[in-house]
């Protein structure tokens, strides 16, 4: 068997044929927390800031229109999700950084704290303005919340237990994205719109509290020398990127005229980050990253995993709406099927992981079944029988799963330990900034297939403001029109999303096929 070694520099790597375990580290892998019961307890915690940061950002979809109905001003409907989206993804590297280099303890706290804070600023909320600057303060502290955690487990846990854990994580995100909706309809009916705010006051507390007293402070051994204009060359670019992916309904057009302001903003940023990452001491994302060709396959595989994990889920909800007929809550039912393949395909993949140390084939079987899946999803017709599309759901989910964690897991892996922050936030940012520019790709795809049937339906006027609720109201006839519009311009999305996954596939197909090592040995 081949030894491989990886030094700070993260030279060129080779894959060999069979997988590789590096020779035993000057310094073993030390949990920061020695107590097993105790490092559970720190977890469940860290689990419980996860799911408040992940769910807020789904919850107040289902109560936005309470929103806008007090507020009014439609137009600024998509910047209450959007801000949080855009501001969240800015932050994610500075995070990640500022934790390797103050310890991650009070980096964590203090994501907290802001985000706890930003939700008692939006429940009081006076105006869809102010709603919309106090989602940018709870995404300030909702960034740092979902890298600061990933990386504390790589603290708390060696490779191949971090495994099982951060399987955990995944459901954490999965649980919040299906019960969000529900949970937000719900707390708006019986208690007001701002109670879905509100709800975070006692939580964020307890978080705080627990995190006080039970989490250790490990002060990093290097001096700390904050890369400030790094930072803000990174949040330049990133911003752009997310902006650019929301211009056509901003601006109205990718290619309009304030859409390429924004990109050329974007590449003059990115070009400034460069040349400020070579000169300084401590670069909020080291370029030496990019210099590992796992890091580098894995950022493909996170954005690639983003595009169909996140992006494309409030389309595959349009179409199950506009080609079945089903209400949107029946629809939601339907996404159970999808939320328990995930679940199921993450615990699997997180326990095989952790007992072989070997990740590669999880990510190439994730991708391969996100290829099948997508393909037979653009197949489907108007008419299709409700229980195969639950299948099919289920299946889609599965292949979800197994792959959820690996790029933390290998990225983590590739980087040295004084690393790991900025590496985590690297790849959580792709896998952001895959969903936001899959969704403007979906959503132009769509927007030009449904095109041509302006005034072309009987009964309906404009496609955009066509409900389940209208839908249903039609003529039999003017249904299934509407049906088949949609499936036909579905056809070139679900096929795109499949291209997307393709390239993944053929990312982690290219991956070194490296062993986790065990506890008290070096990484690969």
């Amino acid at each position: 068997m081949d030894i491989t070694s990886q030094s700070r520099s993260h030279a060129k790597e080779t894959a060999p044929a069979t997988p590789a375990v590096a020779p035993a580290a000057p310094a073993p892998f030390v949990s920061l927390v020695a107590d097993p019961r105790r490092r559970v307890a720190v977890f469940l915690l860290l689990l419980t800031a996860l799911f408040m940061a992940t769910l807020d950002n789904q919850i107040v979809s289902t109560a936005l229109p309470t929103i806008v109905g007090e507020f009014g001003e439609l137009e600024r409907f998509g910047w209450v999700g959007s801000a949080y989206l855009l501001v969240a993804s800015t932050v994610m590297p500075v995070y990640g950084k500022l934790g390797d280099l103050f310890g991650r303890k009070y980096v964590i706290m203090a994501a907290v704290a802001i985000f706890t804070v930003g939700s008692l600023v939006c429940g009081l909320a006076v105006s869809m303005d102010t709603l919309i600057a106090a989602r940018v303060l709870q995404a300030l502290g909702g960034g740092g919340i979902m890298v600061s955690i990933f990386s504390i487990n790589a603290d708390l846990f060696e490779a191949r237990e971090r495994a099982r854990y951060q399987s955990y994580s995944s459901l954490a995100l999965m649980a919040s994205g299906a019960v969000g909706p529900v949970l937000g309809g719900t707390l708006s009916d019986l208690f007001g719109w701002r109670s879905i705010f509100l709800v975070n006051l006692p939580i964020g507390i307890l978080v705080l509290a627990g995190l006080a007293i039970l989490l250790p402070h490990r002060k990093p051994h290097r001096r700390p020398k904050i890369d400030y204009l790094g930072a803000l060359l990174l949040a330049g670019a990133v911003a752009s990127v997310v902006l650019w992916a929301d211009s056509a309904q901003i601006f109205g057009s990718l290619v309009a005229i304030e859409s390429l302001a924004v990109v050329a903003f974007g590449i003059l940023c990115a070009f400034g980050w460069v040349l400020v990452e070579r000169r300084v001491a401590e670069p909020v994302v080291p370029l030496s990253l990019f210099s590992s060709r796992t890091i580098n396959l894995m950022l493909i595989v996170s954005m690639a995993s983003g595009a169909i994990g996140i992006g494309s889920v409030n389309y595959v909800a349009l179409f199950l709406q506009s080609t079945t007929g089903l209400s949107p809550s029946m629809a939601g039912l339907l996404f159970i099927a999808m939320t328990g393949g995930i679940a199921a395909g993450s615990l699997w993949a997180g326990r095989r992981i952790s007992k072989s140390g070997l990740y590669k084939p999880y990510s190439v079987a994730s991708t391969a079944v996100g290829v099948v899946s997508l393909a037979i999803f653009s197949q489907l017709h108007a008419g299709t029988p409700v229980v195969f599309i639950a299948a099919l759901m289920l299946l889609h989910g599965i292949g979800i799963g197994i792959g959820q964690q690996v790029p933390v897991l290998g990225v983590q892996n590739a980087a040295s330990r004084d690393d790991v922050g900025a590496a985590t936030g690297t790849v959580t940012l792709a896998r952001m900034s895959g969903a936001a520019i899959a969704i403007s790709i979906y959503g132009a795809i769509l927007g030009t297939g449904l095109a041509h049937m302006t005034n072309q339906v009987p009964g309906v006027a404009d496609f955009k403001e066509l409900t389940p609720a209208a839908m249903a109201a039609l003529p039999e006839a003017s249904r299934a029109m509407v049906a088949n519009a949609y499936a036909d311009a579905f056809f070139p999305l679900f096929l795109t999303a499949c291209g997307i996954v393709a390239i993944g596939f053929v990312a982690a197909l290219s991956l070194k096929n490296v062993r986790l090592p065990v506890a008290g040995k070096a990484k690969s």
